[in-house]
């Protein structure tokens, strides 16, 4: 019903992108400037995804500059290591994979985000 004002989705598809409580921080359905596009605040939701860029450009710049300091110092760096994936070799396609290495619901279920970043 009305799937031509839907865009043609299905209702899993609509359904994909609606908040939920006790996730995260980091999920993106808690992005500050979607939520704004999505209550048709545009011109607000614009000027957040500029800062959000800005502090994601910020993050890297800091990282790179503490991996130039590393290897200066001939020191190893180690830089973003995922929280509950980690990147490996698939055995049977070579591929490089991210593999979940737990976490996730642990923390969900005691409502324990300390060790997210503060990405937004």
């Amino acid at each position: 019903e009305n799937a031509e004002n839907m865009y043609f989705f299905s209702d899993l598809a609509l359904t994909l992108n609606e908040p939920e409580e006790r996730v995260a921080p980091t999920d993106s359905r808690l992005r500050p400037d979607q939520r704004l596009m999505e209550s048709g605040r545009w011109d607000e939701a614009n000027v957040e995804k500029q800062r959000l860029e800005e502090k994601q450009r910020a993050v890297r710049r800091q990282r790179e500059a503490e991996a130039v300091e590393a290897l200066e110092e001939g020191k190893d760096y180690e830089g973003y290591i995922p929280l509950w994936f980690e990147r490996k070799v698939d055995a049977v396609t070579g591929e490089l994979i991210c593999i979940y290495k737990g976490g996730y619901w642990e923390a969900k279920d005691k409502q324990d985000w300390s060790s997210c970043p503060d990405i937004f």
